[in-house]
This record gives structure tokens, C-alpha cells and sequence, in this order.
């Protein structure tokens, strides 16, 4: 199957939210990877505790379709959706459901023209919040530069929603601590090319 390695996320195909959402189990705690491709850090995650629900948001369609029939092939708990995460969040979810959140290695957009298609920015660090548990936990991973710099820019300037466990303006150097690798993370160690992470935990929303 060829699929796109980038689309352009500011299309109008992807305003409107019309897929079937999975339900959650209250006593299941939920990963969320937002940007998942093939899922195959979800798979792993998934492998390593099955106990859990994994969840993957992705912008390509023939991604999600090949997500999901693989998930049910292996019967495991993981559960890709078609949408765009920076519209969409907001609606898919309920405040304080979701367990952990990764961001691994989101799309660079290198090109100055092209930096307002970049997937990250103040309103989906805002939406994390909003859905991440009180005691939950985001994770970022990127070997561009530039993308780790804007990333924990953006979070450290929401000190008031996030707190960093590495320490202010540091970035996270105990490596990837879950157990499971994406595919581009999997390349990037088997080159020697270094990784940027970032790790926070959710402050209580302010009053």
C-alpha cells in the first residue's frame, strides 16, 4: 500500500469529525499517540501491557484503515481514528480521560512557508491539558532540532498548565522510559541520530 508521507494539514477535508469514536472504560487506563502512522509504538506498547486501551489519532485514512485491521488481527487493544488532532481533540474526548500522551516525531515541515502546517502549537498543548489525568503524563520525541526548540517553547511558556520533569527549559536526557519504539525512532537509533524528548506532567487548571 503507497501512502502520502505528508499531507497538507490545513486542507478543508479535514474540518468536519465524522468517525465512530471507541469507548472507554473507566477502569482502563488510556495511551494516546497523536500522529500514530502504523501505530508501531502503540503495537508494542500494547504487546508489553494489554491491560491497557491504546488509542492513535492520524490525519492519512489509509493509515487508520491499516491500523485497525491489524489490531484485530493480533487482538489488541489498539484503536486508530481518522481525524485532525489540532480540530478535533476537543471533541473526542472528555476532560481528564487519558492517561499518557506521546508526540513522536511529528511531521517538521521544514520550510519557513510551511511552519503553520506543524502539528504542534499553543492550542493543541492546550487541548492535551484538557484531557490528560491529573497525575498524566505527555511525552515528545523528535531528531529535528528546530521542531524539540518549538516544542518545549511552547510548553514552557504554559507554565501555569505544565510542569517539566526534567526542569524548566530542559530537555528529558533518560532516554525513552515505555518500553516500545516508532518506527522513525527505531531508524534513528539504528543511524546514531540524536533525539530531542521532552517530558511534563499537568498542573492543576487554574482557577
Amino acid at each position: 500500500m503507497r501512502v502520502r508521507q505528508h499531507v497538507n494539514p490545513l486542507g478543508v477535508t479535514y474540518v468536519e469529525l465524522d468517525v465512530e469514536l471507541p469507548t472507554l472504560d473507566p477502569g482502563r487506563p488510556v495511551e494516546l499517540e497523536i500522529g500514530c502512522a502504523n501505530a508501531q509504538f502503540l503495537f508494542e506498547r500494547a504487546a508489553l501491557e494489554p491491560q491497557r486501551m491504546y488509542i492513535g489519532l492520524e490525519i492519512r485514512e489509509q493509515l487508520v484503515k491499516s491500523v485497525n485491521r491489524e489490531a484485530e488481527e493480533q487482538g489488541l487493544p489498539v484503536h486508530a481514528i481518522f481525524c485532525h488532532a489540532n480540530h478535533h481533540l476537543s471533541a473526542m474526548f472528555e476532560p481528564g480521560v487519558i492517561d499518557r500522551v506521546y508526540l513522536n516525531f511529528p511531521d517538521p515541515w521544514f520550510k519557513s512557508r510551511h511552519k503553520k502546517r506543524r502539528m504542534i502549537d499553543e492550542g493543541l498543548a492546550r487541548e492535551i491539558h484538557r484531557v490528560l489525568k491529573p497525575d498524566g503524563e505527555l511525552f515528545f520525541q523528535s531528531d529535528v532540532w528546530d521542531v524539540a526548540l518549538d516544542t518545549l517553547d511552547i510548553f514552557e511558556r504554559l507554565d501555569d498548565l505544565y510542569e517539566n520533569r526534567a526542569g524548566a527549559w530542559s530537555f528529558w536526557k533518560r532516554g525513552n522510559p515505555y518500553g516500545a519504539r516508532s518506527g522513525r525512532e527505531t531508524s534513528c537509533e539504528a543511524t546514531g541520530l540524536p533525539i530531542w524528548r521532552i517530558a511534563y506532567r499537568p498542573l492543576p487548571k487554574p482557577q
